[in-house]
């Protein structure tokens, strides 16, 4: 029996292992980098090792000190979550080793399935010789042997990109997972992604519990799941539990695992890979078929056999809606700050690693929380999901919260006719502003909030009759405006809304005849959120603006540069879109390429150096064309034109 459990991980997936630790009542052991000091896995924790240093690679993947940190803290068994060492058979060897529990497949069978090109050996499968791709084969996908998430994955359209993305591939690969293997295989297009939840013992008892559908990705990134995937028929879905029934078989699986399919436009499954692992999106597997799948993965490892027949069926429908601090409108760029606050309403389930006044860093994964939903249809799921999101406060970094909820609604979503390509087809109109009434009276509720909360005598008595005036900048958009009101004796009054009541954290407004309440909260002198609604005060006369110099390369995110285009100095010539920094934060990578074809007068980036939002890269000088030719040459952009390339992502892992 296990007394006393470490989890090799962090953030909302060690909180969610330490959870199930409580009701067994196993003592629990968190690890933690300097950056996750005061991190909620930390204060959850029973008993706390720290991992000196602050990234990845110096702590979280570095799997002898986890194994130290064990022993240290008397712990019988290690369980790795998800992402970092959760795939890596040498980590598991070594816990076995140490005399550990380790709370996973074994080590043989992490190797055999954790590399990807060995798993489609042994179902059967071959990718393709990556000498001998033509274009006929095209489009095919480049990918990580190891790992997963979207490090080391490229799609390729063009047969002369092939030899750079498989290089770019196997330096991402070996950066994130120790293993630069790559291989090449067809892209589906308008596929489906489904897979399949199973547990194994000791005794070679395989439980399948049902399907999921993880189609809606953003970089090869599941961003809401579901179970079952819906809208399969009943001989696919159970063609599909058989599959990956015979693939744990294959392999002599034990403990919890998933095994991936990608559905073509027919309906042929392509099998993907076997995660070894827990999943991110295990939630809703656990909601519709009532089950602990971490109490499960602990039971297996302490010996014990599944009892009783096949699992049942799915009960109900549940969703899961990944919140990233992210900005889907810029390209997905990670975002970074102190999250104020996070509050979701009762109803749904919440799984997450921050607590309000967290800090949200550069180092590790965007995800904030997994909202998840459970109802007896699909139908009613997506709606209870979506308005659980709807009154949501996030009050922090910008995140993905509108985008989901628009995702939910979306018809081709809710006909459960969407396909891996979702956001590549309809991300512009998922992200498009709309000003609703919340948007619109945001800045007049914060104008009214502040100025009753600055009066000296209470209410509105010392306020002057003459109009105010209130600046703000929109946090969606960057748009700046104008509030005008006036005090009169009744009460403050604004042009085409009735000013019902004013407090310092709540004003309540009419307009068109329906009354809606703006709650409003304060951070520092010039932060406010109305709602959900950020909004920044400024100035009432505006300050000058810094000018960059034309063909700037601004850092679009804050980051680390983890290199510079080999063999590019200053004085070199560079063209358009040609690729120059590269930078990561979040483990997501960016290239930022030249605007314009020119001479790079300035190199700021140096790899290893962490930058801020707005750092100057590089500046490129564009060519000057001849007389005449003004017109063939595009001029170099300002710096808010600077490109960023969202290459690829590690799963929340």
């Amino acid at each position: 029996m296990i007394s006393k459990l470490l989890v090799a991980n962090r953030g909302e997936i060690a909180c969610r292992v330490f959870r199930t630790c409580r009701d067994l009542g196993i003592a629990t052991v968190a690890v933690h980098s300097d950056a996750d000091a005061d991190a909620l896995h930390v204060r959850e924790a029973d008993e706390a090792v720290r991992l000196p240093g602050a990234a990845p690679g110096d702590t979280y993947l570095r799997g002898e000190l986890i194994v130290r940190a064990a022993r240290a803290a008397g712990a019988d068994a290690i369980h790795p979550g998800y992402g970092f060492l959760s795939e890596n058979a040498a980590f598991a060897r070594a816990v076995v080793d140490a005399g550990l529990v380790w709370v996973g497949p074994p080590p043989e069978v992490i190797e055999a399935m954790a590399s990807k090109t060995r798993a489609k050996e042994l179902m059967g499968l071959a990718p393709l010789d990556v000498d001998a791709v033509t274009e006929a084969d095209l489009p095919v996908l480049v990918k990580a042997a190891a790992g997963g998430g979207g490090r080391g994955m490229r799609v390729v359209r063009e047969l002369d990109a092939l030899k750079g993305e498989l290089e770019a591939a196997r330096a991402e690969a070996a950066s994130a997972f120790g293993d630069g293997e790559v291989f090449v295989e067809p892209y589906v297009e308008g596929g489906r992604h489904v897979e399949v939840q199973i547990v194994a013992d000791a005794a070679g008892t395989v439980w399948p519990y049902g399907t999921r559908d993880c189609s809606l990705q953003r970089r090869h990134q599941k961003v809401i799941e579901e179970a079952p995937a819906p809208g399969l028929p009943d001989a696919l879905v159970e063609r599909l539990l058989t599959l990956a029934t015979r693939a744990a078989h294959a392999v002599g699986y034990r403990g919890a695992g998933t095994v991936e399919f990608l559905l073509a436009a027919d309906g042929t499954p392509h099998f993907l890979e076997m995660n070894t692992r827990l999943q991110v999106e295990h939630p809703v597997t656990e909601a519709v078929c009532g089950v602990d799948l971490v109490t499960l993965q602990i039971r297996v490892a302490e010996g014990h056999l599944l009892e009783g027949p096949r699992p049942p069926g799915p009960r109900g429908h549940a969703v899961e809606a990944r919140l990233y601090a992210e900005d889907p409108a810029a390209g997905w760029a990670p975002q970074t700050g102190v999250l104020h606050r996070l509050s979701v309403p009762e109803g749904v389930r919440l799984d997450t690693g921050y607590v309000d006044g967290d800090t949200v860093t550069v180092h590790y994964d965007p995800m904030l929380a997994k909202v998840v939903s459970h109802a007896p249809t699909r139908a009613e799921a997506l709606r209870k999901l979506a308005g659980a999101l709807e009154r949501t406060t996030v009050h922090g970094p910008v995140t993905n919260r509108e985008l989901l909820i628009r995702s939910l609604r979306h018809p081709e979503f809710t006909a459960g006719r969407m396909t891996t390509s979702f956001y590549d087809r309809h991300l512009a109109e998922l992200t498009t502003t709309d000003a609703g009434p919340d948007e619109r009276h945001a800045p007049l509720a914060a104008a009214l909030a502040d100025a009753c909360g600055r009066s000296r005598f209470g209410g509105w008595r010392n306020l002057r009759s003459q109009p105010q005036v209130k600046r703000y900048r929109t946090e969606a958009g960057g748009a700046e405006c104008e509030v005008r009101y006036t005090h009169t004796r009744g009460g403050p009054t604004a042009a085409g809304v009735r000013v019902v009541s004013v407090a310092p954290a709540l004003v309540v407004l009419e307009a068109d005849g329906v009354r809606r309440e703006f709650p409003v909260a304060r951070y520092g002198d010039d932060r406010v959120y109305v709602g959900n609604v950020a909004l920044t005060a400024l100035p009432l006369l505006p300050e000058p603006t810094v000018r960059q110099e034309p063909g700037s390369l601004l850092a679009p995110m804050p980051g680390t540069v983890v290199r510079v285009a080999e063999g590019l100095a200053e004085g070199a010539h560079v063209t358009a879109g040609q690729p120059v920094v590269w930078l990561e934060a979040m483990k997501m990578e960016h290239r930022v390429v030249a605007p314009a074809s020119g001479r790079l007068t300035a190199l700021h980036a140096v790899p290893g150096a962490q930058v801020e939002v707005g750092a100057l890269l590089a500046v490129v000088q564009e060519d000057v064309p001849p007389a005449g030719d003004v017109d063939d040459v595009p001029p170099a952009g300002p710096a808010e034109d600077v490109q960023v390339v969202d290459d690829v992502q590690e799963e929340a892992r």
